[in-house]
């Protein structure tokens, strides 16, 4: 069973910045692609950023530029590195992660940015 476990959530000020961690419990480069949604309530779950296996990048529209997605194959994790962070990117963020079957989730980490 492949378990994600995301930590760096946490509150700061509408400018600053956060670093988001997914640790896999497995080699990450198995996975199809890798990516970090976000909720809030009501509703449903967005893709903020993605990465492939190959490590092409995508990016939600209101992020780009400001968000950047990484992997490091060796310690089994991803990143998302959060700069000029808005009140609006306030948000439950899930690591996703997606194989040729399956589909696996973290258990959410909070973001929450004040004005």
């Amino acid at each position: 069973q492949v378990q994600l476990v995301e930590s760096g959530g946490g509150l700061v000020q509408a400018g600053g910045s956060l670093r988001l961690s997914c640790a896999a419990s497995t080699n990450i480069l198995w996975f199809n692609t890798l990516g970090w949604y976000r909720q809030t309530p009501g509703k449903e779950r967005e893709l903020v950023a993605g990465i492939t296996r190959g490590g092409s990048t995508n990016y939600e529209d209101s992020v780009k530029g400001r968000f950047t997605i990484s992997r490091d194959s060796a310690k089994k994790t991803v990143h998302l590195q959060m700069n000029s962070l808005k009140p609006e990117d306030t948000a439950v963020y899930y690591c996703n992660a997606r194989d040729f079957l399956h589909t696996y989730w973290g258990q959410g980490t909070q973001v929450t940015v004040s004005s």
